[in-house]
């Protein structure tokens, strides 16, 4: 999908892209699989900010995306792919055989008119649903379940993949796009092909406005803060005195261990930064 940009006849122009949306055949939403969602501003039930600079943007409503994929053996036909402001990749809208329709991320290549299936016996080829037992080694997936039946967690963000390594006993060993190799349930299921909307990464905000209509607020640096309100506050000028890196609420934020639960660890292969390994 190409990336549109203007002639610079403001300052802010020069630097803005967007998509072009040439792969949207469908405008509005179905609106059996919509619910409203409402703006929390990154609060939570008592008001308290959790998560900062969150607020305001347009009006959205959420799409209801089938993560399980558990209609076995029963055929759909892609029928519209629309925009979804809630992510970064594409939804595909399929209608089933019995008349049911849901929405599912749109890999690379799907089309309005293809056939997909899930189940153990559906092909390989991109859209289609399988346990891991049963895709070929090599092959690049997305929308992996971390446990069966829970739904699709793992790589779902727009022109990411995860490839199928190895087969081991009960377990899976993929490549996850951040480069960590990790092992999944042989009977957990996946979707062939790469998420699609690839250069949603090279689109460029190019402004403050746009931002704001995204729901994203304003970050301050703790150095332009007085030393009240940040660790990094305060002295003479342009100053970061002698502090390490930190959060507002003092702490580190470089090297410091944070993760508590580890009940995962022991299915990571090879960590991201490739620095620690831990044994099979």
């Amino acid at each position: 999908m190409p990336i549109k940009t203007f002639k610079p006849y403001t300052p802010v122009r020069r630097f803005i892209t967007v998509e072009d949306f040439s792969d949207i055949t469908k405008k509005e939403p179905e609106k059996s699989l919509i619910v409203a969602l409402r703006k929390k501003g990154g609060r939570n039930n008592t008001g308290q900010i959790m998560v900062r600079h969150h607020g305001g943007g347009h009006k959205r409503y959420y799409r209801i995306i089938d993560y399980k994929r558990n209609k076995i053996n029963v055929e759909a036909k892609v029928v519209a792919i629309e925009y979804d402001p809630n992510r970064s990749s594409r939804i595909a809208l399929l209608e089933y055989a019995d008349g049911e329709k849901r929405y599912i991320i749109q890999p690379v290549g799907m089309k309005v008119g293809d056939a997909v299936m899930s189940g153990p016996e559906a092909e390989i080829r991109p859209g289609n649903a399988l346990p891991l037992a049963n895709i070929p080694l090599g092959t690049f997936v997305h929308n992996v379940e971390m446990v069966a039946g829970k739904g699709a967690q793992l790589v779902r963000s727009a022109g990411s993949a995860a490839q199928l390594l190895a087969k081991e006993g009960e377990y899976a060993q993929l490549r996850m796009p951040s480069g960590e190799i990790r092992m999944i349930m042989l009977n957990c299921y996946a979707t062939v092909g790469q998420v699609g909307n690839i250069d949603h990464e090279n689109v460029t905000l190019g402004s403050a406005g746009r931002s704001r209509h995204m729901g994203i607020r304003p970050t301050v640096r703790g150095t332009a803060m007085n030393a009240v309100d940040h660790p990094h506050g305060g002295g003479r000028g342009k100053s970061k005195g002698n502090n390490q890196p930190r959060s507002p609420w003092n702490q580190p934020a470089k090297g410091y261990k944070t993760r508590s639960k580890k009940i995962w660890d022991w299915r990571i292969v090879r960590r991201r930064n490739r620095a620690k390994e831990t044994a099979v």
